[in-house]
């Protein structure tokens, strides 16, 4: 199938400084899917429909053309004067087959490749409208060569709209003889539960450092010197590990846990120039980046406090000593695992209106500095004091009171500003020429003041 002629333009099936699928030729660290996509061809129970799910960047969309390139370089299997040839053992084709050069030119007629297109502006949508899948109609209503064979990719299916997604529903309810559809998913549960059903699924699983190290290679990426800290923040993806090493991500995310481990006084000279470098003009991505390693760190504190230990590989030097005293009990992990989730939903939020990415990175650091992540007021700087809350229980060197029994601090029999006289009724007075009235429950104490100033 003809792509569009804007074959210059980036593509949206094509991570940044990396080949395209369709130029990678092997796919590491997934044989189980590679071996059930070969049992159904071989037992001739091919599904016309395959899902292919996992995380991002673990090879699904390679998998994909290298599924494409193997049915349509393969003729089906027939009796001949010698009987029927051995069964397939691999997906692997000649790179010199005619079907492998086409590919590679884009000028296969029975492959059709759906991604996100360009509008008339020239920019790339944000999703795959329905005139991306419409096109597939024409598409089937060329006469199939070379057996009969077609293809479709979708990449990824997760990016259709509603109208898109009913489209390419019809197209499995009803699919044309002898074509299989490859849909690219990193989130299924975004899709109908239709479209879903009506697929057979492939989970690919996460890689392996020695696998992914592999695909690096492949690449033509070069390694760092501690390929721990990369395996642990990729989290067994490829196409995450690219991407931490073309924006500096190990780098960033050494000077995040610097900055984690000067808590409780948070270094902010350190936060600011790390936000200054995310606002930047032209770092989107590196802001993106950023956001992501910030959830990646708040993560990995919940998980060092609900485990009991840091978790293994380090992301970084002396990241294992910080996780360990920041996160020392399952209490703090509840509470890193809140932030978490209220600084993903800020940044995100924040990203959609368009807020200064600078004021997204230092409201992050102020929320850090406010999860009471601290020994006592003193430990915090002073801009980022929160009002003193007097609300909160009794401690214990203020003992409460069965009855009322006045106020230590002032005159007053029934004193609604100190802990001892404050049990159990409401106080009206007047100070400093304002007025104002207090109410509380049992042991609690002023909000106004604390229990060392006198009042009246």
């Amino acid at each position: 199938m003809k792509v569009d002629a804007a074959e210059e333009l980036p593509r949206a099936d094509q991570a940044e400084s990396a080949p395209h699928p369709r130029e990678t030729a092997q796919v590491f660290g997934q044989d189980a899917a590679e071996r059930a996509f070969l049992d159904a061809y071989n037992s001739d129970r091919l599904h016309h429909g395959w899902l292919l799910t996992g995380p991002q960047g673990v090879g699904k969309a390679t998998l994909a053309w290298r599924i494409a390139r193997f049915l349509l370089a393969t003729p089906p299997a027939e009796d001949g004067l010698f009987g029927a040839p051995p069964p397939p053992k691999s997906l692997d084709i000649d790179p010199e087959h005619p079907v492998a050069h086409r590919i590679q030119a884009l000028a296969e007629p029975g492959l059709a490749s759906i991604t996100r297109s360009y509008d008339d502006k020239g920019k790339m949508r944000g999703q795959i409208v329905v005139d991306d899948i419409r096109t597939l109609n024409r598409f089937f209503g060329l006469s199939a060569t070379d057996g009969g064979r077609r293809v479709v990719i979708v990449d990824s299916a997760d990016e259709m709209n509603v109208s898109a997604a009913n489209a390419l529903l019809k197209m499995l309810e009803e699919p044309p003889a002898r074509t299989t559809i490859l849909l690219v998913s990193h989130k299924p549960s975004r899709l109908l539960p239709t479209i879903r059903s009506r697929c057979r699924s492939l989970r690919l699983a996460p890689l392996s450092p020695e696998a992914m190290q592999s695909a690096l290679a492949q690449t033509g990426a070069g390694l760092p010197q501690n390929p721990d800290h990369l395996a642990a923040l990729a989290q067994g993806s490829a196409g995450a590990a690219l991407r931490l090493l073309n924006l500096g991500g190990l780098e960033i995310y050494a000077e995040l846990v610097r900055i984690l481990d000067t808590l409780p006084r948070l270094d902010r000279a350190r936060a600011l120039k790390l936000a200054e470098a995310a606002a930047a003009r032209g770092a989107a991505d590196k802001f993106e980046l950023l956001l992501t390693l910030m959830e990646t760190a708040l993560a990995r504190l919940a998980r060092t406090g609900a485990a009991g230990q840091p978790p293994a590989p380090e992301a970084a030097p002396g990241e294992a000593a910080m996780l360990a005293r920041l996160s020392p009990t399952p209490a703090k992990a509840r509470a890193w695992a809140n932030l978490a989730a209220e600084a993903t939903q800020r940044a995100r939020h924040g990203q959609a209106v368009n807020l200064d990415p600078a004021a997204l990175v230092l409201e992050n650091r102020r929320q850090l500095t406010r999860q009471g992540l601290w020994r006592s007021a003193g430990d915090r700087d002073s801009d980022d004091r929160d009002p003193p809350d007097y609300r909160q229980p009794l401690p214990p060197r203020f003992p409460r009171l069965r009855r009322p029994a006045g106020c230590r601090h002032c005159p007053r029999r029934r004193c609604g500003r100190h802990p001892h006289g404050y049990h159990l009724h409401q106080a009206e007075e007047r100070t400093v020429g304002a007025r104002h009235r207090r109410s509380a429950r049992a042991g609690l104490l002023c909000r106004r003041h604390p229990p060392d100033e006198r009042c009246g």
